[in-house]
C-alpha cells in the first residue's frame, strides 16, 4: 500500500514539476515537425475523437464521433497584440476553425471565443489577435462528418509591430 500512495505522489510531482517548467511566452513558432505526441507545455482535448501528432503536423480526427468539440491549447501568451499564422486543410466534408482565449485548460467557463468560426479551405489563415490578459490560445476544430481530418501545421504567433 506505501508504494502505490508513493507512486501517486510521485507522479502528481512530476506532473507539477513538467507543468512549472512552461513559461508564459511572447511569441511561438511550431512546424511539429519533432512532435511524436503533443507537446508538454501545449494541451490536446479530444473529446471522444482523437488529437494527436503525427506526419510533422497535428492533425484532428473524428472517428466515428462527427461534432466532438476538439481544442489545442497553446502554453500561456503574455497579453499584448498579435499576428497568428496557420497552415489548415481538411480531408474534405464540412469543417470549421474558431479560436479562443484560454484561461486554464481544465476549466471550460474560461474559455472565451475570439474570432467568428470560419470554414476550414486549405489556404493559410492569417489572424489578428489582442490578449486583454497572460492567458492561453486555443484552437477550435468543429469536425462535421465521420472519419474526418483536419491537419495543423507551420503554426506562427508573433507580437503585432
Amino acid at each position: 500500500m506505501k508504494k502505490i500512495v508513493f507512486a501517486g505522489i510521485a507522479a502528481f510531482g512530476e506532473f507539477l514539476t513538467l507543468n512549472a517548467q512552461c513559461k508564459t511566452e511572447t511569441a511561438l513558432t511550431e512546424n511539429f515537425d519533432t512532435w511524436k505526441d503533443i507537446n508538454k507545455c501545449w494541451t490536446a482535448q479530444q473529446g471522444k475523437a482523437m488529437l494527436y501528432a503525427s506526419d510533422k503536423r497535428v492533425i484532428f480526427y473524428s472517428m466515428t464521433n462527427p461534432g466532438e468539440n476538439m481544442y489545442l491549447i497553446t502554453p500561456k501568451i503574455k497579453a499584448g497584440n498579435y499576428t497568428l499564422t496557420l497552415d489548415i486543410s481538411d480531408n474534405g466534408g464540412e469543417t470549421a476553425l474558431e479560436l479562443f482565449t484560454v484561461g486554464s485548460a481544465s476549466d471550460a467557463k474560461s474559455y472565451t471565443s475570439i474570432s467568428k468560426s470560419s470554414k476550414i479551405t486549405g489556404d493559410k489563415k492569417t489572424y489578428t489577435l489582442s490578449l486583454k490578459k497572460d492567458s492561453s490560445l486555443g484552437l477550435k476544430v468543429l469536425l462535421n462528418g465521420v472519419h474526418q481530418a483536419v491537419y495543423v501545421d507551420n503554426f506562427s504567433l508573433k507580437p503585432k509591430k
